[in-house]
C-alpha cells in the first residue's frame, strides 16, 4: 500500500446535517476555515444537500455566501464539493436542462469544484445532463451509486405470486417465480462502468443508510476498482454499526478516497471519525493525506461549537470522550482491538470485525450500534420522517406495522433505494397502508401524491420493473409516464412596492433559490429585501 489514502471531509455538510439538523452558522465556519487551510484535506464537502434549505429556513443566511466564504479561504488548498440530486438539483422536482445549466454555472463560478451527483433511483438518465454540464464548466462530476439491498438480504425461498391483484386481494395464480435479487455486485459494477463512460471524474459508492456490511465491501470494492480507471470514493454512516468496519475493509481493498468527519461531528448517524481511520492507517503503515496536527486544532474548536449546538444535538446525552485524553491513556486491550479488527477484515470475518470495532467505539464513547435501524434496513431520515408523520396523525401505535410495510411498498414501487426524497415517499405510503388496515380498508386505498408520481414514472426508471397492473391500479394507466420538464413553470419574481419597487430576487443566484426552494426562498428573500430597505442599503440590480 504505497499510495496515500485521500480523505473527503464531511464535517461542514453531511456531519452537521446528520447530527445537528444542519444548524451550523457562517460565524462558526469562519472560525474553522483557517484551521482547515492548514489541514489540507483532498476534498471538503461544504455545500448542497439540506444546507441551502436549512440556511434560509432557520439561519437567515445565504447559501451562496457560505460557498463564497469557503472558497475564499480554501481555494487551491482543498477541492470544495457540494451534493446535487442530479435532475432534481437541491429540490424535489425534475428541472429543465436550462435550470441545471444556470445552477452549475453559478455554483462553479462561486467556488464549487466537485459536484457529487446522485439520483434517488440510480437512473443514469437523470445524471447525464449534469455530468456533461459540469465537465464543460471545468468542474469534476462525482457520480454516486446509491447503495441499497434487496428487502431482507437473504429472502426466504418461498414462491411469490406474480400478479399484483393476487398479492393484494388473494386468489389463485399458478404462474409463480422465486424472488430474484436485483442489487448484486454486477448491478453496481455495471452502474460504475456506465458512469465512467458518461464522463464521471470520481465514482462514489454512497451508502446513505450505513447498511453495507464489511463482507460486502470485501467483494464489491475490488470489482469496482477493476471496472473503472477513475478514483473510487466510499461513503457510509455509522448508525447500524457497520460503518467503521466497512471503511477499514474498503481501505484494505484499495479504495482511493474515504469520507470521514472530525471527532465531535462523527459517529452515530454521521460517518466514522477520521481519528479512528488514522489509527488504523498507522497500524497499516499507510500514509493518510491530511495534516493530523491541524485536525487536532479543528477538533478542539469543534468541541466548543458542538456545545453551542446542544439544542439540536441528536446525541447530547452521549457525547464521545475527548480523543486526545482517551487516546493518551488507551489501554493495551483496546490497542489490541485495532489489530484484531485489521486481521478480521483481512480474513473477511464480519462477526470478529464488528466485535472489535464496537469495542473501540465504545471505549471512545461513541453511540452503540442502532439495532432497530439494522433490523428495519432503512435510513435514519426515513425512520424519523415516519415517526414524525405518525405522531402528527396521532397514530404512533402503528410504528411497528409501518416499518414492516416499508419493504412491501418498496417492492411494489420497483425497489427504489431509500434515499431522499424516495425514502420519505415510501415511508409515508407505508404509514397510509397501516392506517387503511386499521380502518379495515384495502391496501392503497389512501394514496400519497408523490407515491403516485413515483409509480407513474415521473421520478425516473425504477431499479426493478413495476407490475403494469399495479401501476394501473395506482395511476389509472399501465404505461410508464415520464415527467415532462416542459411543464415546469418558472416561479414569479414580483416587484415589492413596499420596499421601493425592488425585485424579490435581485440576481441569478437568488432566482435559482426561488426555482429550487420556492416557499422557503420567498420568505428568506422578502426578509432580506425588508432589511435592506430598512437600513437604506439597497444596491443596483446585478
Amino acid at each position: 500500500m504505497a499510495k496515500a489514502l485521500k480523505i473527503r471531509d464531511l464535517t461542514l455538510r453531511d456531519g452537521q446535517q446528520s447530527l445537528f439538523a444542519t444548524r451550523l452558522r457562517n460565524e462558526s465556519i469562519r472560525r474553522l476555515l483557517p484551521l482547515y487551510r492548514k489541514a489540507g484535506f483532498y476534498i471538503m464537502e461544504v455545500w448542497g444537500g439540506a444546507v441551502p434549505d436549512a440556511m434560509m429556513r432557520y439561519l437567515d443566511e445565504s447559501p451562496w455566501d457560505r460557498l463564497r466564504l469557503c472558497s475564499e479561504e480554501l481555494k487551491g488548498v482543498s477541492l470544495l464539493a457540494g451534493l446535487s440530486r442530479g435532475r432534481n438539483l437541491l429540490g424535489y422536482l425534475p428541472y429543465p436542462s436550462y435550470v441545471l445549466d444556470t445552477f452549475y454555472q453559478e455554483a462553479i463560478k462561486n467556488g464549487l469544484e466537485v459536484v457529487r451527483i446522485y439520483d434517488s433511483l440510480n437512473d443514469l438518465d437523470n445524471l447525464r445532463d449534469s455530468v456533461d454540464m459540469i465537465n464543460a464548466l471545468g468542474g469534476i462530476p462525482d457520480t454516486a451509486i446509491c447503495y441499497t439491498i434487496d428487502p431482507k438480504e437473504e429472502p426466504a425461498p418461498e414462491p411469490k405470486k406474480k400478479g399484483f391483484f393476487a398479492r393484494l386481494f388473494g386468489g389463485d395464480n399458478d404462474d409463480e417465480e422465486l424472488p430474484q435479487k436485483v442489487f448484486t455486485d454486477d448491478y453496481f459494477v455495471k452502474k460504475a462502468k456506465d458512469m465512467e463512460a458518461m464522463g464521471a471524474g470520481i465514482l462514489t459508492l454512497k451508502d446513505m443508510t450505513g447498511l453495507i456490511r464489511p463482507s460486502r465491501i470485501y467483494t464489491l470494492m475490488p470489482k469496482l476498482k477493476h471496472a473503472v480507471d477513475i478514483p473510487v470514493d466510499f461513503h457510509t454512516h455509522s448508525t447500524p454499526g457497520y460503518g467503521l468496519g466497512a471503511v477499514l475493509t474498503a481501505i484494505l481493498k484499495g479504495v482511493d478516497i474515504v469520507d470521514t468527519n472530525i471527532w465531535w461531528f462523527a459517529g452515530g448517524a454521521a460517518a466514522p471519525a477520521i481519528e479512528l481511520v488514522w489509527l488504523f492507517c498507522k497500524k497499516l503503515d499507510l500514509k493518510i493525506d491530511v495534516d493530523m496536527d491541524a485536525v487536532a486544532e479543528i477538533r478542539r474548536e469543534l468541541k466548543s461549537i458542538r456545545e453551542e449546538l446542544a439544542d439540536f444535538d441528536m446525541n447530547r446525552d452521549r457525547l464521545p470522550h475527548d480523543f486526545d485524553e482517551w487516546y493518551a491513556k488507551m489501554p493495551p486491550e483496546i490497542d489490541a482491538e485495532f489489530d484484531r479488527a485489521i486481521q478480521a477484515a483481512s480474513d473477511n470475518d464480519d462477526p470478529a470485525l464488528m466485535k472489535a470495532c464496537w469495542k473501540i467505539e465504545d471505549y471512545f464513547g461513541f453511540p452503540a450500534p442502532d439495532r432497530k435501524m439494522r433490523k428495519a434496513e432503512i435510513p435514519d431520515s426515513t425512520y424519523s420522517n415516519i415517526v414524525t408523520h405518525l405522531r402528527s396523525l396521532k397514530e404512533e401505535d402503528l410504528l411497528g406495522e409501518t416499518l414492516e410495510l416499508v419493504g412491501k411498498v418498496r417492492k411494489d414501487a420497483g425497489l427504489p433505494p431509500l434515499v431522499t426524497p424516495i425514502g420519505h415517499i415510501i415511508g409515508t405510503q407505508a404509514a397510509a397502508i397501516a392506517i387503511d388496515r386499521k380502518k379495515g380498508l384495502p391496501d392503497y386505498t389512501t394514496l400519497n401524491n408523490q407515491f403516485v408520481a413515483l409509480v407513474k414514472g415521473e421520478y425516473g426508471h425504477t431499479p426493478s420493473e413495476i407490475d403494469p397492473s399495479f401501476r394501473e391500479y395506482i395511476t389509472g394507466n399501465p404505461e410508464e409516464t415520464a415527467y415532462d420538464t416542459t411543464s415546469f413553470r418558472e416561479p414569479p419574481n414580483p416587484e415589492l412596492p413596499e420596499y421601493g419597487g425592488v425585485k424579490l430576487a435581485r440576481n441569478d443566484e437568488e432566482y435559482l433559490l426561488l426555482e429550487m426552494l420556492p416557499s422557503v426562498a420567498s420568505v428568506f428573500l422578502k426578509k432580506r429585501r425588508a432589511n435592506e430597505y430598512k437600513d437604506g442599503m439597497q444596491s443596483p440590480l446585478e
